[in-house]
């Protein structure tokens, strides 16, 4: 997929792309010295990563509050929305090489976001997150266990799964109560993105 290609596809402003330009140039730097993505998916970039994240934009709830980007990694699909104007972006990673690179693309991209160099179990908002993200980093149900701290009565989760999600429904299903569809992925035919809303421990 082209620049040009994903702009049609998304709609996203110039100002946009040329963040996300920033973003992928920094991204091909760093992955030469630490892992931050599969190495093959920088052929299609645009499509694996950046369109990946901004097909959660229209998922996105109308009320605000944080939006938490569980084991965020290289920034997706948190860092990513927030380049799009997503507010309140909180990126949770306890890789501290992972955490200097999420907050060098931040500065350079000119997006605001909050950097927590943590792990899962030790961060704290103070305030229900509206939206809880995370993508390649747990099956379902250790998702929930993770979002569970940040959930409040609107929270809406949105987690990247693929072609074995039904299972992972399943198992989950064994240990929490949940109201979930699923919505086909817009860069992966396999995959899909869970939606997740009013969960609790069965």
């Amino acid at each position: 997929m082209t620049p040009e290609a994903f702009q049609v596809a998304t709609g996203v402003a110039d100002q946009t792309i040329a963040k996300l330009h920033i973003y992928l140039d920094l991204l091909r730097k760093w992955q030469a010295r630490i892992n931050l993505v599969g190495k093959s998916t920088l052929d299609d970039p645009w499509r694996r990563h950046l369109l990946d994240a901004v097909q959660l934009l229209p998922l996105l709830p109308d009320n605000a509050g944080p939006l938490v980007d569980l084991g965020s990694g290289a920034g997706i699909p948190g860092l990513i929305l927030a380049a799009c104007g997503v507010p309140d972006v909180y990126l949770v990673e306890s890789n501290a090489r992972k955490c200097v690179f999420l907050r060098e693309a931040a500065r350079l991209m000119d997006v605001g976001v909050t950097v927590h160099a943590a792990r899962l179990d030790a961060v704290s908002l103070g305030e229900p997150a509206a939206v809880v993200t995370a993508r390649a980093l747990a099956p379902l149900g250790e998702l929930l266990g993770f979002a569970a701290r940040f959930r409040g009565p609107n929270t809406r989760c949105l987690f990247f799964k693929g072609q074995d999600v039904g299972i992972e429904l399943t198992e989950a299903a064994k240990s929490w109560n949940m109201s979930a569809r699923l919505v086909d992925s817009l860069s992966d035919p396999s995959g899909r993105i869970v939606v997740v809303e009013d969960f609790s421990h069965v």
